[in-house]
């Protein structure tokens, strides 16, 4: 019984010490405020066309990064499949990363979800961003996969 215990502690202390790069790195790498994502807004409120504000009593930790969620509902939501939800490029505007790499604050209200992945954009001072990704989405998504690969490895 020792033996098996000394194992199960073994195999969770070396899981946790894993787990920790890829924690500091998407740390280091998404758009958060004080680890918080998307200036507090809903992730799966997006997929039900109503993007939201999230509160602090629906927050869940995913993988070192906090979101916030309107209700009970879509915090569960989001625990059933994270990776579904979660904004690409870390939340950051995604037009910007296909472009150079550059990590660019987003206006949470201009987003597109594209083949089921929620894409962020910056849209100040009349510059839409969205706009110029629409023009040639393809070959800026692929751009924007591989930087966005590169900077978090």
């Amino acid at each position: 019984m020792k033996i098996l215990i000394t194992f199960f502690s073994l195999t969770l202390f070396t899981s946790a010490v894993a787990q920790q790069p890829e924690n500091a790195d998407r740390r280091r790498n998404f758009n958060t405020e004080n680890y918080v994502a998307m200036r507090e807004w809903d992730p799966v409120s997006y997929f039900q066309n109503k993007p939201a504000r999230g509160n602090s009593k629906f927050s869940f930790e995913h993988k070192a990064i906090t979101y916030y969620f309107v209700n009970e509902a879509n915090l569960e939501e989001f625990k059933k499949a994270p990776s579904k939800y979660e904004p690409a490029y870390g939340g950051w505007c995604a037009y910007t990363i296909a472009l150079n790499g550059e990590r660019v604050k987003i206006n949470p209200t201009t987003y597109k979800i594209v083949d089921g992945k929620l894409y962020l954009f910056y849209s100040f001072n009349n510059d839409n961003r969205l706009l110029k990704w629409n023009k040639d989405e393809a070959k800026l998504k692929a751009s924007a996969d591989r930087l966005w690969r590169a900077k978090m490895h």
